[in-house]
């Protein structure tokens, strides 16, 4: 049996092993059986508004260190292309720009923006040349309001990722969702990424860890619900004031909903609110450290700072403050495994159990 092996039965299952956590090698094997098939956030379609536009940018900087590249094409066409020139590796675009075709600063090798090769001085007398591998590799992007999203693995469908969240929350304009740059942070945190995903997927410790959220949540009420690689936590709310107003289109109608927590394995939160939407985006940095990025969109700035949606900045600091100290705590010799609560750690479970299939 797997030493991460978790019974498919919650109440007899033991959580993760304590090695998943500190041993260096499950770390990185983590980038290749986990993130590589992940769909990940790529960016805002904000800043490709124009034909011509690209938009270069790391996917998960510090761990997976991908160079990819977002363009718009002539036809209007978004991309998501490898910013890597195929000549000699060299990086095609440095910075956000605007330009009638993409040439590689190294040798002056020439690429459209669809990714698909050009032209290239000097190469006349090269036999067999071009073919299909001089041309960048695409990635598959998917686009949902401003929010776009792709996956290193080209054969990864975003569906098993993405598809419950974006049918939940169908009713939902995203297209009027503006980023605020302002209100948006980042996090660094002392403790190993699933550590954060953890705390996060379940509602158990709330009123422990946040009085104030625990005055606006009906912790009675808190909800999990799981999907093929993603989960929902519904939070209800105390004051009808504080709950979105919900389409009879909605599988929630008729429900106080003050937040919808939205988990996409392995590593993205998206937590819709009745003024918006905050994502948080962990990005792991080691074995026993990430970074958390806040990315707010605003859709009704005049129901900022209520409900279940205010005080984040707040929320964020408790949360980081125990799962600092249980990064402490799983490298103690005397603990390997837990157990899990039936009733409130559905979520934790359900991560627990993919990253098992996984490795």
């Amino acid at each position: 049996m797997s030493l991460f092996h978790v019974d498919p039965d919650i109440a007899a299952a033991k959580t993760l092993h304590s090695f998943f956590y500190t041993d260096p090698g499950i770390y990185d094997l983590c980038r290749s059986k986990i993130f590589f098939p992940s769909w990940q956030l790529a960016g805002d379609a904000g800043n490709l508004q124009e034909n011509g536009q690209c938009h270069p940018f790391t996917l998960l900087e510090g761990y997976m260190d991908e160079p990819l590249l977002l363009t718009r094409d002539a036809a209007g066409e978004l991309h998501c292309l490898s910013n890597v020139c195929t000549h000699r590796g060299a990086i095609l675009v440095q910075e956000r720009c605007k330009a009638a075709q993409l040439r590689c600063p190294y040798h002056g090798r020439i690429f459209k923006h669809d990714g698909s090769f050009h032209s290239m001085p000097e190469f006349k007398e090269v036999r067999n040349f071009p073919a299909a591998s001089d041309s960048l590799p695409a990635f598959p992007l998917l686009q949902l309001g401003p929010l776009l999203f792709t996956s290193l693995d080209r054969t990864a469908g975003w569906k098993p990722y993405l598809q419950d969240m974006t049918d939940r929350i169908s009713w939902l304009p995203l297209h009027e969702f503006t980023y605020s740059r302002e209100r948006s942070r980042t996090y660094q945190v002392e403790a190993h990424w699933a550590l954060y995903c953890e705390n996060y997927l379940e509602g158990f410790h709330i009123p422990f860890v946040h009085a104030g959220l625990n005055t606006v949540i009906d912790f009675g009420h808190y909800t999990t619900e799981l999907f093929p690689l993603s989960s929902l936590q519904l939070g209800i709310a105390k004051d009808e004031e504080d709950c979105f107003s919900l389409p009879p289109s909605s599988p929630d109608y008729g429900k106080k909903v003050a937040a919808y927590y939205f988990f996409i394995f392995p590593n993205m939160m998206f937590n819709f609110y009745p003024w918006g939407l905050s994502i948080n985006i962990v990005k792991p940095k080691g074995p026993d450290r990430c970074e958390v990025e806040f990315l707010t969109y605003i859709w009704k700035a005049d129901k900022l700072d209520t409900g279940a949606g205010a005080a984040l900045d707040e929320v964020e600091l408790e949360d980081e403050a125990i799962v600092k100290s249980v990064q402490r705590g799983i490298r103690s010799r005397f603990y390997e495994q837990g157990r899990y609560s039936v009733t409130r750690e559905q979520g934790t479970h359900h991560f627990h159990r993919i990253i098992s299939s996984m490795l």
